[in-house]
């Protein structure tokens, strides 16, 4: 098991210090994964920065909370999943969509199912999908802005997954109660 520092203000290099003041008063609290982060000012700005880009996309809070919880599943952050449930919760989001993100089943919405299926699609064959995959997702009411979305959100995953892995980032205590691990999925 490996771990990584996690940093207050006070412990975080200057350069992250802003960063983190941003997280206390967005969040109430510096999130674990943004303690880790801050070791690198630039990756702690690079992740915060894709993650308003990511929110002002394209896609709807239910959209969001499919592209990230899609991916969070598929790298089976232990961080993330628990994280991005209750902040789905706070976007007011179906615990249904989540529900089925974190057990892995299809979802009810057929356009969300489509979102779903693209996103995995670009996370497992790495940005190689089929023109029928694309025809597929546009069929179903996506166009091209929101396969390049796909794109920026997994930017943003792709940072907070290898890091809570590499890191093994303890679960903040707000979302302990939604903990997960691949191994307890419901099928």
């Amino acid at each position: 098991m490996t771990t990584l520092k996690i940093h207050d203000i006070d412990s975080a290099p200057e350069g992250s210090q802003p960063f983190l003041e941003n997280s206390l008063k967005s969040f109430g609290m510096i999130p674990g994964l943004h303690g880790v982060l801050a070791s690198s000012p630039q990756i702690l700005k690079a992740y915060q920065t894709l993650h308003e880009l990511f929110t002002q996309s394209s896609f709807n809070s239910d959209e969001l909370t499919v592209v990230w919880q899609t991916i969070n599943v598929e790298h089976e952050c232990h961080y993330c999943v628990p994280a991005h449930t209750g902040i789905a919760k706070m976007m007011k989001v179906d615990d249904a969509i989540t529900e089925a993100l974190r057990n892995e089943t299809p979802l009810e919405d057929a356009k969300l199912e489509a979102l779903r299926t693209m996103t995995l699609s670009i996370v497992r064959n790495r940005g190689h999908v089929t023109q029928d995959d694309l025809d597929a997702f546009y069929a179903a009411g996506y166009q091209e802005k929101h396969v390049l979305d796909i794109i920026l959100g997994l930017s943003q995953k792709t940072i907070s997954n290898y890091t809570n892995h590499i890191a093994n980032t303890p679960v903040d205590g707000a979302f302990e109660k939604f903990a997960w691990s691949k191994e307890n999925v419901v099928s």
